[in-house]
């Protein structure tokens, strides 16, 4: 079958790889039919990771089962279904406290696994023809079937869930204010989030205008970074005060403002200088326990200069980590159907697989309005 390999640094192709097949009786096998490119597959894609050359790509996937091994009970073949981008067990103490981001077995040694990415076990990623998905009855997610709300459906793997997840995290409640730091796809699905849980007004910061200007069409208040102090900028539109609660969907890779050089921490302390005393942030954006790209000794270690004190001072909450997808993917996806949310404003490209590579760069470089690809294996 045809997948997404990574080859080196900027480099992915598509090549002939191994179709899956089922190992255990709980797997089942899934025709992919969309699997977009993440963000987060850029930190692999630029070298940044320990990623060696072989990796298939994908985490975020969706498609037709076409096959179930024995003791899957509630699917079938032609069941149409998207899988949380984390793969959890299910029964694991985690798992069964909601905590499928960190999944106790799926991934010895480590606490959770996911599709596709460094480090996060031995699951081939479903940029891909075909997927096999473990513990098929809890990570599959079924869909009505068709073709309707396909791209909506898709962003049930990942970011979608994710941008809820910043909200959940930071606590944010109807009638509150919520800054966001980062304007790309999960930037956008947590205000987005944000404006669904009855956030009365939502920032979004960023510098790319095309963002900005998806963010003005949800009804967020765009705020371009280039243009001046995004705090301030943010502070004189809420009387001096700050927001309630504050969002960070950049992650590591944050660049100073001004400048294209990367200040790891520059979104964490512009969130402790955004958000008013006793608020709280919720931090969705990567950080990366060793980054051999980091701009500095610190940084490469995973080491970070936060502003602690003046978190300490403000009383400030904060919650992190990556999201717990099935936490929330039911109820996002009722939401899509009864025409509640339709978070697919979001993506920019739908491509043939054997586009990636091409893809892979645009997305990358942030040019010719890439934001948010889905690919059509």
């Amino acid at each position: 079958m045809k997948a997404v390999v990574y080859k080196e640094p900027f480099t992915v192709a598509v090549e002939d790889v191994e179709k899956p097949r089922i190992q255990h009786p709980n797997d089942v096998i899934v025709k992919i039919t969309s699997t977009a490119i993440c963000g987060s597959d850029l930190h692999m894609y630029e070298g940044r990771t320990a990623a060696e050359p072989g990796i298939v790509f994908g985490h975020e996937n969706m498609g037709i089962i076409e096959e179930t091994g024995q003791g899957v009970t509630s699917l079938k073949a032609g069941d149409r279904v998207v899988m949380p981008f984390n793969v959890a067990c299910g029964f694991c103490t985690n798992c069964v406290e909601g905590f499928t981001g960190f999944c106790q077995t799926v991934n010895p040694g480590f606490a959770g696994g996911a599709y596709g990415y460094v480090a996060m076990g031995p699951w081939p990623g479903g940029q891909a023809e075909y997927l096999r998905v473990p513990y098929a009855d809890f990570n599959c997610l079924k869909l009505p079937p068709g073709k309707e709300h396909e791209t909506d459906f898709m962003l049930l793997a990942d970011i979608f869930p994710t941008g809820y997840h910043g909200c959940e995290l930071a606590g944010v409640r109807p009638g509150e204010s919520v800054a966001v730091y980062g304007g790309g796809p999960v930037g956008l699905m947590a205000a987005y989030s944000a404006l669904l849980r009855g956030a009365k007004k939502v920032f979004v910061v960023d510098r790319v205008p095309e963002r900005l200007e998806k963010a003005r069409e949800i009804g967020a208040v765009p705020v371009n970074f280039a243009e001046g102090d995004p705090v301030e900028q943010i502070k004189e539109q809420t009387e001096g005060i700050g927001t309630d609660k504050g969002v960070d969907a950049v992650g590591y890779q944050a660049s100073a403002r001004g400048t294209d050089h990367e200040e790891p921490a520059t979104v964490l302390n512009s969130l402790v200088d955004t958000v008013r005393a006793t608020g709280a942030l919720g931090v969705p954006g990567l950080y990366v326990p060793s980054d051999p790209g980091g701009p500095d000794e610190q940084a490469k270690r995973g080491m970070l200069l936060v502003s602690i004190g003046k978190l300490f001072e403000k009383g400030l909450r904060v919650g992190t980590g990556q999201c717990n997808v099935k936490r929330y993917n039911r109820y996002l996806r009722d939401m899509i159907i009864e025409g509640r949310a339709q978070p697919n404003f979001v993506v920019s490209h739908e491509l043939p697989l054997d586009q990636a590579p091409s893809a892979y760069d645009k997305f990358d470089k942030r040019i010719e309005g890439y934001t948010k690809v889905v690919l059509h294996p």
